[in-house]
């Protein structure tokens, strides 16, 4: 159902690979709300995901980009901006990646040089973003940009490795650059924190059939889902949450507010 937030907006996607992917169901979530869009996502990622099967369902080109790179951060908002003919609206920022855990190392003997380039990836990327975007003047007054992290920036998930430390990254940065972007364009920068669910990335975490199955008998509502936090998303983009910026916002179906439930009792009694 439709009720048309976002129309007239205009928007970038990061990070759609396949349908599986939060940022693919937000762009169709956008696009249904009445968004024009941009997808944007790393070379190697255009090459392996489907995402020109998104751009053909959303009526969006795909401009690489590799977000280690200021060159590629600047054309593509400069391409952006002259596809869009102005500023965008709003962005997402779907972007993780942990190449210790890649490459098979605990958290206790992770390689610095591979942590360097995870943290540069999943939470660098969005300060290089928006230092970017500040300089171009590329997001419209009450523009809002959104970053997806996870509650293990506050508790310990062992087997989610460095992606912890770059979420905590991720967090901090949305704070420090939302007081610059707000006080002087009145951008709104925000992070979700949404449940665990199944996505091509999220799946190749140890131990996370377990872990699923435990946030689901933790939460109050049960796991939320890729099409409700897409949902989510679109309300930060709209016109409803002008005032809403600097925050982590949890949309986990109260897991991160509960101590314990009964469900998780009662297995443990078993």
């Amino acid at each position: 159902m439709s009720y048309n937030l976002l129309k007239g907006k205009k928007g970038i996607i990061f990070g759609a690979l396949d349908d599986k992917s939060i940022a693919w169901k937000t762009a169709l979530k956008c696009h249904e709300e009445g968004a024009s869009l941009v997808l944007t996502n790393a070379p190697v990622a255009l090459r392996m995901g489907e995402i020109n099967k998104l751009a053909s369902l959303v009526g969006a080109p795909v401009i690489p980009c590799d977000v280690t790179s200021n060159e590629d951060m600047l054309n593509l908002l400069t391409k952006s901006m002259e596809h869009f003919g102005g500023g965008v609206d709003f962005i997402l920022h779907s972007i993780g990646m942990s190449v210790n855990m890649r490459k098979g190392k605990s958290y206790t003997e992770i390689d610095y040089g591979f942590n360097q380039k995870t943290l540069d990836i999943s939470a660098t990327s969005l300060h290089r973003l928006l230092a970017t975007a500040y300089k171009l003047d590329a997001i419209n007054e009450w523009g809002s940009v959104v970053a997806l992290t996870y509650i293990a920036a506050q508790r310990v998930f062992p087997n989610y490795n460095e992606m912890a430390d770059a979420k905590a990254l991720l967090e901090s940065i949305t704070r420090s650059f939302g007081y610059y972007y707000g006080l002087n364009k009145h951008v709104r920068i925000n992070t979700v924190s949404q449940s665990p669910v199944r996505t091509t990335a999220g799946s190749g975490v140890k131990g996370f059939d377990g872990f699923m199955n435990y946030a689901e008998k933790m939460s109050p509502l049960g796991n939320a889902s890729s099409e409700a936090c897409a949902a989510y998303c679109a309300t930060l983009f709209s016109d409803l949450t002008r005032f809403v910026t600097m925050q982590n916002l949890f949309h986990d179906g109260g897991f991160s507010l509960t101590g314990v439930t009964e469900a998780v009792i009662s297995q443990m009694e078993k």
